[in-house]
């Protein structure tokens, strides 16, 4: 299948999550692990789970030791056999045992009895006592701590009890208590590393900002010309293009105090929460002031109100009203300014985004050639690379690409060049680290003959198609190893940055999307499941091109239309609803559209089915051809 990724059409992009590229700083000496303190009520919980335990055993102690059970015993009638064969020498009663001395020195213990005394024992054997020596063991001071223990530790470990459940309590109000506080995270100038020039690619974005720090930094300067700080700035892009980098560069280049929050962080179970987190975060602001405040993510809590349906007492109105009132509030002198970032503004409520909120809307976009090269430049830091590697081709190579994008690109290829043993990234590395982050790492799987063939044929069919149609770009490889979802593909990298796009390059797109298929249907008579995706890209092309950019017979209407509860409705902007003729006219056009791209696939194929077969037949032995490959086998592109 053809790489849609590299070939879209316009304001649609769809990036990959913005991300940096990692380095490692090896340094002398033994690093030292940081000491970490003991909070404490850790000491305090430990030293009463001691105490604890000591009663514990002394109650035990005490009142297990005299009387146990389970020591080994002599019967009774052997003591008082003993005694009348004047055998015995001493005998301790202590309590119910009784530790028997002989006159030879062995010593063994016998039991007496519960509550009856010894000496009655004796005589009722008729043996006289005179013939050993008899003591009683004062238990006096055990007996006292028996009774001490067994009134007073019961009390104990009640109040101990309470203790604790007054102790969790008291912490589960305070926590309550805290939920009104803002979870901002506070950085200064030497806690952020990351600074202007280590963002690249959205020159246009950074004059804005550089401007803010300059405002926060010199205020009187643009006072006395009588200009007033702006309130705020809304970064809007596409994921990846580096809206959290610039913050994190205006941290560490603004020399103020810099809080930063995620917009999901205001939003909790409790109503009214968000709305005390939003008003403790610009108190903290103000009395820090100057000062800036970083949402991520604004979106999450800046929604357009009104759409819901849980009325207008909601946490996330009541939070939004409340950072409407902050920003509106603002003193001429707080100096404090608000940064939100976005991918989603079309989501944003418009008493947000107006002037005297957020004054400056900065857009960041794909970085274009240029732009390109830096990013790359910045992300070769610290990369050992070969001299053959040419940024200017990477960076044509890359178009489409985010910051992000480059980034993993780079850090990617310097992991397949350290798995390989390399000591140097090579322009191999670099080549496959592309493709990986656009269509995933490849997938070694058993495939049958047939399926081999199948996609030979259905990648040549893309192939074929693209390099006959005048505006498609050149073939950059095909493959038929699996990648992500995909069993193949056939990228056709962009040459130049495009900002718009034709209605005759947009039907070219459209057939060679189609071409896989009408190979599978002139080759096999038959057709597959593989040619989905294609199917996907191409009507969705077709759609777009009938209700939003007005190239069809329905002339110069936009039908921005979306998919509601199974039905088609206008955007809540446009009001109204599309009618039933109408949402069949736009069938009908789509249709149209996709049949005569179809049958343009189809007649080319059958004009070069030779061409068709030595590709097919080339991508079975090697299985993957580049640009120079497969233009030995038909020839340059006629442009």
């Amino acid at each position: 299948m053809p790489d849609k990724s590299e070939d879209k059409i316009p304001n649609k992009t769809e990036t990959t999550p913005k991300g940096k590229g990692f380095g490692s700083v090896l340094g002398k000496g033994k690093p030292s692990m940081p000491k970490v303190p003991v909070p404490k009520s850790s000491w305090r919980g430990f030293l009463i789970y001691a105490i604890l335990g000591i009663l514990l055993f002394a109650f035990f102690a005490f009142t297990s030791a005299p009387t146990s059970r389970f020591m080994p015993a002599e019967p009774l009638s052997k003591a008082i056999n003993d005694i009348k064969d004047n055998k015995v020498e001493n005998i301790e009663i202590d309590g119910d045992r009784l530790n028997v001395k002989l006159k030879d020195g062995q010593t063994y213990i016998s039991r007496k009895e519960e509550n009856q005394s010894f000496f009655t024992a004796i005589e009722a054997a008729k043996v006289d006592p005179s013939y050993a020596s008899i003591t009683v063991k004062d238990r006096t001071f055990s007996q006292a701590w028996v009774t001490i223990l067994t009134t007073f530790l019961p009390l104990g470990l009640i109040i101990l009890f309470f203790f604790f459940i007054f102790r969790q309590a008291r912490e589960g109000a305070s926590s309550v208590f805290s939920f009104g506080q803002s979870r901002a995270k506070q950085f200064t100038r030497d806690m952020s590393k990351v600074t202007f020039a280590d963002v690249a690619g959205v020159d246009e974005a950074k004059q804005e900002l550089q401007e803010v720090v300059d405002f926060l930094k010199h205020p009187e300067k643009y006072r006395a010309i009588g200009a007033r700080t702006p309130k705020g700035a809304l970064l809007v892009g596409p994921a990846g293009t580096g809206k959290t980098l610039l913050a994190r560069a205006v941290a560490g280049e603004a020399g103020v105090p810099f809080f930063s929050v995620a917009g999901s962080e205001f939003m909790e179970m409790l109503v009214g929460v968000g709305a005390a987190r939003v008003r403790d975060l610009f108190n903290q602001a103000k009395k820090t002031a100057p000062a800036i405040i970083f949402v991520d993510e604004i979106e999450s809590i800046g929604r357009m109100r009104g759409l819901g349906f849980s009325g207008g007492h909601d946490e996330r109105e009541q939070t939004l009203n409340q950072i409407l009132v902050e920003m509106d509030g603002f003193a001429p002198n707080d100096n404090v300014f608000v940064i939100g970032a976005t991918n989603r503004p079309d989501l944003l409520d418009p008493a947000l985004t107006r002037p005297g909120r957020f004054d400056r809307r900065v857009v960041l976009d794909l970085p274009d050639i240029e732009g390109r090269k830096a990013i790359i430049q910045i992300h070769m830091r610290g990369k050992p690379f070969a001299k053959d590697v040419d940024i200017e081709r990477l960076a044509k190579r890359t178009v489409g690409f985010s910051g992000a994008d480059l980034a993993n690109m780079l850090n990617e290829a310097a992991i397949l060049a350290a798995r390989a043993a390399r000591r140097e990234i090579e322009n191999l590395d670099l080549e496959e680290a592309a493709t990986k982050v656009k269509l995933g790492p490849q997938r070694k799987r058993m495939q049958t003959e047939a399926d081999r063939k199948l996609a030979a044929y259905h990648e040549a069919g893309h192939a074929i198609v693209g390099h006959m149609l005048p505006q498609i770009d050149p073939v950059h490889r095909i493959t038929i190893v699996a990648r992500g979802m995909s069993g193949g593909h056939t990228m056709f990298p962009p040459t130049e940055d495009r900002s718009n796009e034709r209605k005759s390059r947009l039907l070219e797109q459209i057939a060679t999307a189609l071409g896989g298929r009408a190979a599978e249907d002139m080759v096999f008579k038959d057709l597959s499941t593989g040619a989905a995706s294609d199917l996907e890209v191409a009507t969705h092309i077709a759609r777009e091109m009938v209700t939003e950019y007005g190239m069809s017979d329905l002339g110069p209407i936009n039908i921005k239309s979306q998919a509601m509860f199974g039905l088609w409705s206008r955007m809540p902007e446009e009001g109204g609803s599309i009618s039933e003729s109408m949402m069949t006219k736009v069938d009908t056009e789509v249709k149209n559209i996709l049949d005569a791209a179809n049958k343009q696939a189809i007649e080319i194929l059958k004009k070069n089915k030779v061409k068709l077969d030595k590709v097919a037949k080339a991508l079975l032995e090697k299985e993957t051809l580049d640009t120079d490959e497969f233009e030995k086998l038909i020839g340059k592109k006629k442009t």
